[in-house]
């Protein structure tokens, strides 16, 4: 009897201390814990393990579906979404109403945390379990909610929500017997569903999915991906990622100016973006606010274009301000288990500020980078981010007569998360002329005038911070924040002509 009991306990022991090294051995080696070397995917930390360093990337493509997230109600956990097979079927954002579909009998799918956790088997033997959802729904017996009321559910974007799904469960309407149901929501804070998780990382927007409006004639679209590349105007081959529009449109001619000096505006702008998104609810209790928070825009910049003729004079004291094409993309970037729905919108646009009276060919190749969005700890709340580093030199310039004329194409964007707007951002490279004359006149009336030019490059890079960022969670701030003016500007190329 003694023996058989040691040979037990020995058993225990081994068992233990297997289990035990291997679990210290998948924690010391497993692609969560190498950091930067290990492969990109999008659940980087197991919930509930400690381990909750989440990945960013970009959401699946294809065939294969992004998956929903689910934070069951009263979830401890330090990363409380779950990955599911439930699907948002419908959903209307007015209304909060939404379908929330159960997966498939049969299907192999993993069942969502709620309903493994809530199915109760039936009480009276007729298959089905009275609903203990608040709703009313029809009388009678009814089959379980794949959900329950407090669960937050996270969604790409699904019918009747373009923009994604971020929503809390507050009733539950009405259930049919594979266990999806009719609900009622209210909108969600990130926080609920990433818990006490970090998360960091920039997404690049796939250019084959932005939508572009052409708003003028002229405008030429072409874009290059991995494995699907496009080529620009005139066999111009575009690096990966990027999106390319170039445009040709005539400006309003000052008046009287010769029909030789009609003004127009052609060139290119070139862009990267790359979603950047950052989370830091490490040192926050559970359900409460984040400790860091950012949300942005970032990536490379190059354009090329020329401004040509007399352009006219300002309007009502305002530069003229022709936009050209319109953008949109709605990219998903996973992260962790969380599907987060980023909604971009871009106003590409020329802008004059002229005087009417110089005329100018002048051309400027841009190249550069930038990076605006909303930063957010707690020591400081939440504050705008503007950089920009650019350089740009002329390849064209013929200045004559006397004047100052300034012109800019630029990008107007706004970044937000599941259809509310976070950053608004306005990025304005341009071309400035500054022509000036002085008199070398005689005492017979005679004389001659002399003037001096300069062509500048710069950029202007403002916006605001928005009261929608308090979808991370955060404290709401009461006014929009300035993301605080960038200006620089340099000396591209300078002369003398006799007027």
């Amino acid at each position: 009897m003694h023996r058989r009991r040691t040979h037990a306990l020995i058993s225990a022991l081994s068992t233990i201390t297997v289990a035990a090294l291997l679990a210290t051995g998948c924690s010391a080696h497993s692609p969560a814990a190498t950091g930067a070397g290990a492969a990109p995917k999008a659940e980087a930390s197991t919930p509930g393990t400690g381990e909750d360093r989440l990945a960013v990337v970009s959401a699946p493509t294809g065939d294969v579906a992004t998956p929903t997230a689910v934070a069951a109600a009263n979830t401890p956990d330090k990363t409380r979404a779950r990955k599911s097979a439930l699907k948002v079927a419908s959903y209307d954002r007015k209304s909060g109403r939404a379908v929330i579909a159960a997966p498939p009998s049969g299907s192999g799918a993993a069942p969502s945390p709620t309903s493994t956790a809530t199915t109760a088997s039936p009480s009276d033997g007729s298959g089905t379990v009275p609903d203990t959802g608040s709703g009313s729904g029809s009388g009678g017996a009814k089959s379980k909610a794949a959900v329950a009321v407090g669960d937050v559910i996270a969604s790409a974007p699904a019918p009747g929500a373009p923009d994604g799904v971020l929503a809390k469960v507050t009733d539950i309407v009405d259930t049919s017997a594979d266990g999806s149901a009719t609900v009622q929501t209210e909108p969600a804070k990130l926080n609920s569903v990433l818990g006490q998780s970090t998360a960091d990382g920039a997404v690049p927007v796939d250019p084959s999915t932005v939508k572009v409006d052409p708003l003028v004639e002229g405008v030429k679209i072409s874009w290059a991906k991995t494995g699907d590349l496009t080529f620009g105007p005139e066999g111009a081959k575009l690096p990966l990622g990027s999106l390319r529009i170039d445009v040709a449109t005539a400006v309003q001619s000052a008046a009287g100016a010769p029909a030789s000096a009609a003004a127009s505006l052609r060139g290119f702008v070139q862009l990267a973006p790359e979603v950047a998104f950052s989370y830091d609810g490490s040192g926050a209790a559970a359900s409460s606010s984040p400790s860091g928070a950012f949300l942005g825009l970032t990536g490379a910049w190059t354009s090329q274009w020329q401004l040509k003729g007399r352009a006219a004079g300002t309007t009502n004291g305002k530069p003229i301000r022709i936009p050209f094409a319109e953008l949109h993309a709605d990219p998903v970037i996973q992260v962790g288990p969380v599907p987060v729905v980023v909604n971009l919108d871009l106003v590409c646009y020329f802008r004059v500020d002229a005087d009417g009276r110089v005329t100018v060919d002048a051309e400027q190749d841009l190249k550069g980078d930038f990076r605006v969005g909303g930063n957010f700890t707690w020591a400081k709340g939440w504050s705008g981010v503007s950089e920009s580093h650019m350089s740009g030199e002329p390849l064209k310039t013929t200045v004559t007569a006397v004047g100052d004329v300034k012109a800019a194409m630029g990008a107007e964007a706004t970044v937000g998360l599941y259809g509310t707007v976070g950053v608004t951002a306005d990025l304005a490279p341009y071309l400035r002329a500054a022509s000036t004359a002085t008199a070398d006149g005689s005492a017979d009336g005679t004389g001659s005038a002399y003037g001096s030019w300069a062509l500048y490059g710069g950029v202007d890079l403002t916006g605001t911070l928005n009261l929608q960022l308090s979808i991370f969670g955060t404290p709401v701030f009461q006014t929009r924040i300035p993301l605080g003016a960038l200006h620089k500007e340099w000396l591209l190329t300078k002369g003398e002509v006799k007027t």
